[in-house]
């Protein structure tokens, strides 16, 4: 597989009489935009080959649903009144773009050197960034989409699956909701979380779909927790940082492990 054989098997899922296809030769993309309105969204070609090797038709089955259901977002008159139990902050990784392509800036907020806080209206089977136009249209201000969407991350679950490699505790939230990597953002959770940690906490989130707590006991602990890191920063369909963090007085702080046993 190739970008040239992997275009032409997007270009022939997609095929729509309402989208059209533009190939960016000089950054390898491939966008698909609706005819009618102008937006669409892009797909790194090499991404998705890299992704193709490791995940096969999965991949290519992930972009497609990806891209189709986005679409369909993006064709809908949506608004926020009414759909409050709907908004959730979304990570993303700080060089993020901070508009969308037909140039409306994104609402956004620092979150560390790493990654950003974008701020999403949930539509069920995908969801919509909440942009400054939207706000503007309807009359709404930052900090009430900001209070909103931390309530409501509060109350997603949290069930955390527990590994233990080499004498440290690995715990694991990935319930697939679009929202785990979110749940960063729950303070009482993560205090909750540091009250089981023995040794040193850290977090990890390299893909929107997961959430990694670690307790770290050893110096192997870094090693582990750098190489799962990498792992699923590798796979996920939304990467955000193949860093790690440590957790320190309800603030993550990046942490570089360079080499075997060194923090």
């Amino acid at each position: 597989m190739d970008s040239r054989k992997m275009r032409r098997e997007l270009e022939q899922r997609l095929e729509n009489p309402n989208r059209k296809f533009i190939y960016d030769r000089e950054k390898d993309e491939l966008r698909i935009e609706n005819i009618q309105t102008g937006t669409g969204i892009t797909v790194s070609l090499p991404g998705t080959v890299a992704k193709w090797h490791g995940q096969k038709e999965k991949a290519i089955d992930e972009t497609v649903y990806y891209v189709s259901e986005g679409l369909a977002a993006m064709e809908e008159e949506v608004g926020l009144s009414g759909q409050e139990q709907k908004i959730y902050p979304v990570i993303r990784s700080a060089s993020f773009p901070a508009e969308a392509e037909e140039g409306v800036p994104f609402f956004f907020d620092s979150h560390t050197a790493e990654t950003r806080i974008y701020y999403a209206l949930d539509m069920g089977k995908t969801y919509r960034l909440i942009d400054k136009k939207l706000l503007s249209r309807e009359g709404w201000s930052e900090s009430q989409v900001r209070e909103t969407a931390l309530f409501n991350v509060r109350s997603l679950s949290s069930e955390f699956k527990e590994d233990k490699v080499a004498g440290n505790v690995f715990y694991f939230l990935n319930t697939n909701d679009g929202y785990d990597a979110s749940r960063v953002l729950n303070s009482t959770l993560m205090e909750n979380m540091k009250q089981r940690i023995e040794g040193t906490m850290a977090a990890a989130i390299p893909h929107q779909d997961v959430l990694i707590i670690a307790d770290i006991r050893n110096d192997t602990g870094y090693d582990v927790l750098a190489q799962m890191t990498m792992s699923f920063f590798a796979s996920g369909r939304v990467p955000v940082t193949a860093l790690s963090f440590l957790y320190e007085e309800g603030e993550l702080e990046p942490i570089f492990i360079m080499g075997k046993n060194k923090k």
